[in-house]
């Protein structure tokens, strides 16, 4: 069983950064592949950002490419989301996600344990 914990969401203006953090229970943490994803409103929930055990490879969503950056502390059983040039678009509730395997999905259903989610807003 893995616990997740998100913190870090806000409010910003656009053009502005946000770090998320996910903070996980467990001594299995390095066992897992990591992932962030998001939900607007009346929208269904997308990839945003996934990564490897080690963190040495991390798998991105076209829409956030080159402004987001996922890492992770194994040390820490943390996983981390960097949001460089936010847009009011990146606006939703942003869930971190664990899942066993061997390589990050971008499929919501793949992934075993959720947290409850990290409010994002992005003002114009």
């Amino acid at each position: 069983q893995v616990q997740l914990v998100e913190s870090g969401g806000g409010l910003v203006q656009a053009g502005g950064s946000l770090r998320l953090s996910c903070a996980a229970s467990g001594r299995t943490f390095s066992s897992y592949i990591m992932g962030w994803f998001r939900q607007a409103p009346g929208k269904e929930r997308e990839f945003v950002a996934g990564i490897s055990w080690s963190g040495a490879i991390g798998y991105y969503a076209d829409s956030v490419k080159g402004r987001f950056t996922i890492s992770r502390d194994n040390a820490k059983n943390t996983v981390y989301l960097q949001m460089n040039s936010l847009k009011p678009e990146d606006t939703a509730v942003y869930y971190c996600a664990a899942r066993r395997g061997s390589f990050a999905s971008d499929q919501a259903v793949q992934y075993d344990y959720w947290g409850q989610g990290t409010q994002v807003t992005v003002s114009s």
